[in-house]
């Protein structure tokens, strides 16, 4: 038996025992040890602020058919390969894995869809893989360049990591900005320089005395935007990470956006800029995040671990409670 977790409707989930059958002879069967909550695009699903038939991810084999509920969700779990298939070498078995998979507990999949975890990272690190990989993917449509002056609106997982990555470039400055206390107190734990709460106008003008070269939209606040525009110099770049749903976008793009002539510029993790893909493949992007996950310790952002029976629990944390959670993990028994 398995325990899989369902949404059901918006703001409700749940956790339903299946049978699992045993692998085909081209799969592997994971134990899951951990699997991580998005707080972005995952309360997005949650909250019902999706439009049905919206597909639940293009480039995940497991998520490819459109929003119908009840439906599985999740693309970060961590576990161990304890059955093979027949087709496949016994030195499958035992390895500790990473897959873009839902919410389970148990699950089959094929060895291409799964990613050993490199010797010397934790399975806590290893959960939070999809979320460096964002972030890096964030900073390379960003292209920061030596001396810039940059700011960082939204800081949660992914807006922290982004933070970590950024502190670790020649810039002039990096500043962040964030709602809560919580978030900004870990601002600067990732290396910014200084933070802001973008609600006081006159901590964002003490914060930000002067025009900078780019900004990072990644609150999931379409309001945000509006500021990003403000903040950014002439011909600057916004890059926006944020996804909306299906929420009207509050943003007036008068004289600062118009006059300065601005670039916005759309991020998602799903494909590599034109740019860099004659060089550049997700694999080696991949590669790239799995050393930024030994260098960064991304587990460090892990405030909440839940068991799976009580999911329902820990979405509701997330989604009410929070300047209280950054990133919540569920666990599973061994069984």
């Amino acid at each position: 038996m398995r325990s899989s977790l369902y949404f059901t409707a918006p703001r409700e989930v749940r956790v339903r025992q299946e049978e699992v059958p045993p692998p085909g002879r081209d799969e592997v069967q994971v134990r899951s040890l951990v699997s991580g909550i998005s707080a972005g695009t995952e309360m997005l699903f949650y909250r019902g602020q999706v439009d049905e038939g919206t597909p639940l991810d293009t480039n995940i084999p497991s998520l490819s058919g459109g929003l119908r509920r009840p439906f599985k969700y999740g693309y970060s779990t961590v576990g161990v390969v304890e059955r093979v298939g027949g087709g496949l070498p016994a030195s499958w078995e035992g390895r500790t894995v990473f897959s873009f998979h839902s919410h389970e507990s148990r699950f089959n999949i094929v060895p291409a869809e799964v990613v050993p975890v490199p010797p010397g990272i934790g399975t806590e690190d290893a959960v939070m893989l999809p979320s460096m990989e964002t972030a890096l993917s964030l900073v390379m449509d960003a292209a920061p360049i030596v001396g810039e002056r940059a700011v960082v609106l939204g800081q949660g997982t992914i807006g922290l990591l982004t933070t970590a990555v950024l502190a670790m470039m020649p810039l002039a400055s990096l500043v962040t900005a964030d709602l809560l206390p919580l978030r900004r107190e870990r601002g600067l734990s990732m290396g910014a320089d200084r933070t802001f709460d973008p609600s006081r106008p006159e901590a964002v003008r003490e914060a930000v005395p002067e025009p900078v070269d780019l900004v990072m939209e990644l609150s999931g606040n379409p309001r945000a935007l509006e500021l990003a525009t403000r903040l950014a110099g002439h011909e600057g770049r916004v890059v926006v990470g944020s996804w909306y749903g299906n929420r009207a976008l509050d943003c007036s793009l008068g004289e600062d956006f118009h006059r300065k002539r601005l670039r916005i510029i759309s991020s998602q993790v799903s494909r590599i800029d034109g740019f860099l893909s004659p060089r550049w493949t997700k694999e080696r992007r991949m590669e790239v995040a799995w050393n930024m996950v030994r260098r960064v310790a991304p587990s460090r952002l892990i405030t909440h671990r839940t068991p799976i029976e009580d999911a329902p629990s820990a979405y509701r944390l997330l989604d009410e409670n929070g300047a209280e959670v950054l990133q919540i993990v569920l666990t599973y028994p061994e069984d």
